[in-house]
């Protein structure tokens, strides 16, 4: 299916648009729960039909695939900009530094770290893509939509439809539960006895414990994409350490009780405790399937044969590559006053762990931004000890550029598939997170002015930057920094990550649950997981007795829930802000 159109003005605002309009979905989601959505097929669905739509109404003619594909492309880097940073180590650093950077200084950031990426995945394009077997789930499914919707307009235009409905369903609930009335959060309704250190409290109630019913459209939208099995995951991670480890905590007098007051969340005290064996089960599960990861694409690239060749502009890719590392190390001594030696040094690093990462989400579709996080703060607090915003910089780089470049690299998938010019789409990516890095730097800052008072909390509970603040200062100031009641938990806990990522890479038992999400389970409330997991029955119920209609439809609608709940919550946000 040649396209006969790619790189247009038409295809190229139109994704710049989708993308802005998205971006502050993936940042509320990401600093809400730590995770964010692909947008791809949510751009595609909206772009063709407005198009179509117009040459219905004689207005325009109609997109080609090709200028679809551009447009899928500008609209992901846009929405996938949060890998710069934006929902992890720069308010992390944020927190420990006591404020935000300037808007000027954030954009110039994030865009640096997230241009290393587009020429990273184009240097890897050739044998990635054209000369591997990588599957690239994320953009095979992409491109198999985009082919879809080009041959079956009137299935395209039913999931619009079922998109367009529950976006508007979801920002209609958010909107009434945020302005209007409060919708009812009622708890699970049991009452623990207050012992040990609590004695002379009335008790420990299931709001205390954060086991609250959450009516978030959002929240059931993402547990359907999820999955079931990480839906139970979730809702185990949340019993054993809000329903167990807290309770036992509290009445041993390690873990910090709110107010003695039944209706009133714990949250924001227990949350210091839990975060250690919660982060710790979370990275080192993660770090552990990366390494093992890592060590099986090393064997399999071996047995690799040139297939295909390269694809050209060798020239081109190796001065974009050698532009974007040099703006990366002068924005990390200009604006973080970063050694020249550390801030040469990341890019390298960056570079290496973007190649695996790229093999990892060739064959899972999973970008493994968490992990290439890690590994990179572990390295640096190797070679610079103490030094916390050498610290978490060095990583942004690494997952910023590992980001990206997974992201292109579905792209360029998708443009394989279809017979389009990889040029073009570095191009769109380009204009993607330029427009990303505006327009998701100023939602940032707007949403979260106080990052030091206002993250970590129940509103707020940004997982994955209380996952990277809490290695950076234990990294910055040694295992001192752990409170010495956690460091037995954290042990426990990294030790059946590590075990539990092995299991899963060497047998993938269906019973064995997802070890991350049992770790995020333990820094977010309780009432999140629940959700999640009653969104991911759902997702079930409807895939076992109603297969055609999920398999339709699952994905649209759930992808709209998100969108609506989320970019009616940033409206909500600001305008309570600006009030």
């Amino acid at each position: 299916m040649p396209p006969e159109k790619h790189l247009t003005i038409r295809a190229l605002l139109s994704g710049m648009l989708i993308g802005a309009l998205l971006t502050p979905s993936n940042i509320y989601s990401g600093l809400k729960i730590g995770w964010s959505f692909n947008i791809s097929i949510i751009a595609l669905l909206i772009v063709t039909g407005f198009w179509t739509l117009l040459a219905r109404l004689q207005i325009s003619s109609r997109l080609a695939a090709g200028e679809a594909n551009i447009t899928q492309t500008a609209a992901s880097s846009s929405a996938n900009i949060i890998s710069g940073g934006l929902v992890a180590p720069i308010p992390a650093l944020a927190m420990l530094s006591g404020g935000n950077l300037p808007l000027s200084q954030l954009v110039v950031w994030v865009f640096s770290v997230s241009l290393l990426g587009i020429w990273v995945a184009w240097y890897l394009r050739a044998s990635l893509i054209l000369r591997s077997e990588l599957p690239f789930p994320t953009g095979r499914a992409t491109a198999e939509t985009l082919m879809e919707i080009f041959e079956q307009g009137r299935e395209a235009t039913l999931k619009l439809r079922v998109l367009l409905s529950a976006t508007l369903l979801a920002g209609v609930v958010k909107w009434f539960d945020t302005g209007l009335f409060a919708l009812p959060r009622p708890s699970l309704g049991f009452v623990l006895p207050a012992t040990g250190k609590l004695t002379g409290f009335g008790g420990i109630s299931a709001k205390n414990l954060t086991f609250t019913l959450d009516p978030s459209l959002l929240l059931a939208g993402f547990g359907a994409i999820i999955g079931f099995r990480n839906g139970v995951s979730l809702l185990l991670g949340g019993v054993i350490s809000w329903g167990l480890l807290g309770p036992w905590g509290l009445s041993q007098g390690f873990v910090a009780a709110g107010t003695d007051d039944l209706e009133q969340s714990w949250f924001s005290t227990m949350i210091e405790w839990l975060l250690w064996p919660g982060v710790a089960l979370m990275a080192s599960s993660a770090l552990t399937r990366f390494g093992l990861q890592a060590l099986a694409n090393r064997r399999s690239a071996s047995r690799i044969t040139d297939r295909s060749g390269h694809d050209g502009a060798t020239g081109i890719r190796l001065l974009g590559l050698s532009f974007s590392a040099a703006l990366v190390v002068w924005a990390q001594v200009a604006i973080f006053d970063i050694d020249w030696f550390f801030a040469t040094l990341a890019v390298p690093i960056a570079f290496l762990l973007a190649i695996v990462a790229s093999r990892v989400v060739g064959e899972t579709g999973i970008p493994p931004i968490g992990a290439i996080g890690k590994v990179s703060q572990l390295g640096t607090g190797i070679f610079a000890p103490g030094e916390t915003t050498t610290n978490l910089i060095g990583a942004n780089v690494a997952g910023g550029a590992a980001g990206q470049s997974a992201d292109l690299l579905n792209d360029l998938k998708v443009g394989q598939m279809i017979g389009a010019p990889p040029q073009w789409q570095v191009v769109a990516q380009f204009f993607g997170i330029l427009t990303g890095s505006v327009v998701g730097s100023i939602v940032y800052l707007q949403l979260i002015p106080d990052p030091a008072g206002m993250l970590i909390t129940e509103e707020w509970p940004a997982p994955a930057v209380a996952t990277w603040k809490v290695v950076a200062e234990t990294l910055g100031t040694g295992f001192g920094s752990i409170p010495g009641s956690a460091l037995w938990a954290v042990s426990i806990a990294g030790a059946g990550g590590m075990l539990g990522a092995w299991l899963q890479h060497r047998h993938a038992p269906g019973w064995l649950p997802n070890m991350p999400a049992v770790g995020l389970a333990m820094v977010i409330p309780a009432s999140i997981s629940i959700t999640m997991f009653f969104g991911s029955l759902i997702g079930k119920l409807l895939d076992r007795y109603r297969p055609s209609i999920a398999q339709r439809f699952l994905i649209a609608a759930a992808s709209g829930l998100i969108a609506g709940e989320s970019m009616t919550g940033v409206v909500r946000a600001l305008v309570g802000i600006a009030q």
